[in-house]
């Protein structure tokens, strides 16, 4: 089984990610990094929080990374995902369970350790800063699969950019530099990938029936996700950027 580390910025996608990804017996969350991105990263946080309690997971770590992007002003996406990070469902927050090193010490200090992998759902600030901080355990990195940027379909913040990688294009160059040079492949699922992965009406209430629980409270994160991309995009459901379902 896989060990991999999530590092993500809940976000109605990311929370569909970390549902699946608990469920997966492929792999092993050990645990979760939250960066800036869709939401602020202590709303990120307390996200991610509300998904491992909805989970029965909260034996899972999560660390609380970069609040700003490296060089360029930090711009959400709450349009997308809600005043709350989750389709303004306004779940009840999570007390307690504060991590007390960042999510870049929490990286430094586990991937000299033992091998691990990255699903990187997010702009790539924790990844960069952890360059900056310690090379050495970057390079320790088995994998990196990262959800970002587009080859054959059109951005989603502007006609040719996606928004993890528009984000902190920066920590994006800083990151896939050092793994080239390094002789390693980032795996990238650009949107044009995730763009064939639609959350439909009628595949929720499928899942509805197989998992009335875990059914609903993805109804009730995502109806606000689906109205935006039917404004958006023309879609009737919603793109899930989530490169566990590749």
């Amino acid at each position: 089984k896989r060990k991999v580390i999530i590092d993500c910025d809940p976000g109605i996608d990311d929370s569909l990610a970390i549902m699946l990804a608990l469920k997966s017996p492929e792999i092993e969350v050990i645990g979760i990094t939250i960066v800036c991105g869709n939401s602020p990263v202590e709303m990120g946080f307390g996200n991610a929080k509300k998904i491992l309690k909805q989970m029965n997971r909260l034996d899972v770590p999560v660390y609380i990374g970069e609040s700003t992007p490296l060089r360029r002003d930090y711009v959400n996406a709450l349009d997308t995902h809600g005043e709350d990070g989750l389709g303004e469902s306004f779940l009840p927050e999570v007390t307690g369970y504060h991590q007390q090193i960042s999510a870049v010490d929490f990286l430094a200090d586990v991937l000299k350790k033992e091998k691990v992998s990255i699903i990187e759902l997010a702009p790539m600030t924790n990844l960069a800063r952890l360059i900056q901080k310690d090379k050495e355990a970057f390079s320790c990195i088995e994998e990196i699969v990262s959800m970002g940027g587009s080859f054959k379909s059109h951005g989603n913040c502007s006609p040719v950019a996606e928004y993890n990688y528009w984000c902190d294009p920066d920590a994006v160059a800083i990151v896939y530099d050092l793994f080239e040079k390094e002789g390693n492949i980032i795996h990238m699922i650009g949107l044009d990938v995730t763009r064939e992965i639609v959350l439909t009406p009628n595949r929720l209430e499928y899942m509805c029936r197989l998992d009335k629980e875990n059914g609903e409270f993805i109804r009730k994160i995502t109806g606000f996700y689906m109205d935006f991309h039917w404004v958006q995009e023309g879609i009737i459901g919603c793109v899930i950027n989530d490169p566990l379902a590749v």
